[in-house]
């Protein structure tokens, strides 16, 4: 068995290197098509900026993946627990995630988001010394400290970079290039820590190893944010004496409320992202009750590490999607509209300027690409619903996490693009609370014991927002400009 999946993630490796070689080719062309693009920065800034985020969030994420094989087994199979008691530690992870979302935005706009960023790695190395020990107290800190990182990992880490971005006027293609390679190193962080954990309890015999390297890592992580990063801000003014800023809260729903295109983003993250976060919980036993009772059980290192060359493979596809797309000559990427330039009066107001268009245009092929990433992840769910056998539900995971390895960078720039950098990190924390909810419900309901209509209904709400992305982003024509946010 361990070595069905073994060759199954060389293969997948030797699909990703050949991808990336095709991936090189296309930017190398598209580079040459950009010769004349405007609004980007020299190419230094960008490798600076780029350096310093990619180099710190390989760790963190690195750091966060060697978790992930094994926090189920370590709960259920060498501390005991029951599995209700498991799915409830599960559900405790994602409401506190869901209950400090909205505190983590407000603090990170307001305190600074490499503040936020450094408590992450503080408390998530804290949560990984309870984890050390079978007492019930303890693992439940562990667990309320973990979602209180989990709220700052997946909101303060890209406000950081997409202002950072902004104030040094890189253009939207140098930030989706940024944004596409922050996914490929997660996913080969990922697909490296998998394999990491599976050597880890091999050695020890104990699957609250991985943990400890994951403890070290973020220490490696705080030092390199506190010396190589500088710190930047949401709007000045903020009341800074109160713990949750309810006017700047007000501000960012009043903003949601006037685009549907954000309703639709926050819509989306909740289906897709809390889909996945089921799909954490599932997959392990999904797999297990297809699989022939073996000695030794499911190699899970190696399956959680195919896993995650799949979601290289999906970010390299990404790429290779936006590289193309530049190919036609257009200046797809410009910089988007900024309040100077839709009141400056230099061009009739019936007749969108060239950078308008431009950045509507990849607006565009970013939310048809949002649709596209639903509708595949929901046949994988239902095509490993539809077959009792292991291989083929491999395989369809394998689908679904490619699916994730696009996700991350289009709505990435879904979200760079059209939230503006004064309520950023408030507003990505706010997205978190409907997500958090779903998977709380979700968990409570004991999914354990429901997992096909669990998977069933993932797959419906997958579809459903593949449809309202393409009737809101795509049919309907492109909303009120980011510009007109700017101004209010």
């Amino acid at each position: 068995m361990t070595m069905f999946y073994q060759w199954q993630l060389l293969g997948l490796i030797a699909a990703c290197l050949a991808s990336l070689v095709f991936e090189k080719y296309v930017l190398r062309k598209a580079s040459v098509a950009e010769q004349t693009a405007e609004n980007h920065a020299p190419q230094p800034i960008v490798s600076r900026l780029a350096g310093r985020y990619l180099l710190v969030y390989a760790i963190v994420m690195g750091a966060d993946w060697l978790q992930g094989p094994y926090i189920y087994s370590l709960y259920r199979e060498q501390y005991g627990l029951p599995e209700r008691l498991v799915a409830f530690l599960f559900v405790l992870g994602f409401l506190t995630a869901g209950v400090a979302a909205p505190l983590v935005g407000v603090w990170a706009d307001q305190y600074g988001r490499k503040r936020m960023c450094t408590v992450f790695c503080l408390i998530y190395t804290l949560a990984c010394v309870f984890i050390q020990f079978p007492s019930l107290a303890l693992l439940f800190s562990g667990r309320l400290l973990g979602g209180f990182g989990t709220a700052i990992l997946f909101s303060s880490f890209e406000s950081w970079l997409v202002t950072s971005a902004n104030n040094l006027t890189l253009s939207s293609r140098d930030l989706s290039r940024i944004l596409g390679r922050a996914t490929l190193i997660n996913s080969v962080a990922a697909a490296i820590a998998g394999i990491v954990s599976n050597k880890l309890v091999e050695k020890t015999h104990s699957f609250a190893s991985p943990f400890i390297a994951s403890g070290f890592l973020l220490l490696l992580g705080w030092i390199l944010i506190v010396l190589l990063w500088s710190e930047n801000y949401g709007a000045a003014g903020s009341s800074a004496n109160e713990l949750l800023d309810w006017k700047r809260l007000a501000e960012a729903w009043s903003i949601v409320r006037a685009d549907k295109r954000l309703l639709v983003l926050g819509f989306t993250q909740t289906c897709f992202e809390g889909s996945m976060y089921l799909f954490v919980f599932l997959w392990v036993p999904f797999l297990q009750e297809a699989t022939p009772q073996t000695p030794g059980g499911l190699p899970l290192g190696y399956i959680f590490s195919s896993f995650m060359v799949s979601m290289t493979l999906g970010s390299v596809i990404y790429t290779s999607i936006v590289s193309l797309s530049r190919l036609d000559g257009s200046a797809l990427y410009a910089a988007g509209p900024t309040s100077d330039s839709s009141t400056s009066g230099s061009a009739p107001s019936d007749t969108p300027s060239p950078a308008v268009t431009s950045y509507e245009r990849a607006i565009t092929l970013h939310a048809k690409l949002s649709s596209v990433v639903c509708a595949a992840s929901a046949a994988a769910f239902l095509l490993s619903i539809a077959n009792e056998h292991e291989h083929p539900r491999f395989w369809a995971f394998c689908v679904f996490e490619a699916c994730v390895g696009m996700y991350y960078p289009v709505q990435g720039m879904l979200r760079g693009r059209l939230i503006e950098d004064e309520h950023r990190a408030t507003l990505s924390s706010l997205f978190r609370v409907p997500l958090n909810i779903f998977v709380f419900v979700a968990l409570l309901t004991g999914v354990s014991s429901a997992r096909r209509v669990v998977l069933s209904a993932c797959a419906g709400l997958l579809l459903l927002s593949a449809s309202v992305t393409a009737a809101v982003f795509i049919r309907h024509g492109r909303g009120p400009a980011l510009a007109t946010l700017r101004t209010r």
